[in-house]
């Protein structure tokens, strides 16, 4: 039997019904077996502050640190806030790479889903994202890019994955899949 990866998923939205926490769920579906996608949740994370950061410290960023560190591989799911990263990924992002030495994303391979209702599909904060990841270690994924416009489309009134993204999400998970491989195989 091959290895099956864990994937930590981040979800920028804390919108419980959100676009981006609905395209998480259906990567959580769609994914190949060697890929175990659980979503991290961020909600209750309070803002990184140093002055809290320390024995013992909130138990929701010990929760949330042990979570990503246990995890193979990062896959960020995230709309666009002001052509930026929304406020509670970026410190969820914070979170996770402190204390400084002790990152839980040092090496962890990491691809980016950014979706908007909008016209360019989230492009900034995929970008603003990527910034942040080559300083975290993360390998990010390259191709396919993945700015999914028009995103409030994907999902029929009962919330189930149209047809016509489904490919392209099928897509990037496989491509996903070699990328954690190779790259978990370079450790």
């Amino acid at each position: 039997m091959s290895k099956v990866y864990k994937v930590a998923v981040l979800v920028g939205s804390l919108r419980r019904d959100s676009i981006n926490r609905k395209l998480a769920l259906a990567f959580k579906r769609l994914a190949p077996a060697s890929l175990s996608l659980d979503i991290v949740e961020i909600g209750d994370l309070p803002l990184y502050n140093e002055d809290i950061d320390g024995t013992p410290g909130p138990a929701s960023y010990k929760a949330f640190r042990d979570s990503v560190g246990a995890a193979d591989a990062v896959l960020f799911v995230t709309p666009e806030y002001n052509r930026s990263v929304p406020g509670a990924l970026k410190n969820a992002i914070d979170v996770g790479s402190r204390p400084y030495g002790k990152s839980v994303y040092s090496g962890k391979p990491a691809a980016v889903v950014s979706s908007s209702p909008g016209a360019i599909g989230g492009f900034g904060a995929n970008h603003h994202l990527r910034q942040s990841l080559v300083f975290l270690d993360m390998p990010c994924m390259q191709q396919p890019e993945a700015y999914l416009s028009n995103a409030g489309t994907f999902f029929n009134e009962q919330g189930e994955l149209s047809d016509s993204i489904k490919p392209f999400l099928e897509k990037i998970l496989a491509t996903f899949e070699k990328w954690v491989t190779t790259h978990a195989a370079a450790k």
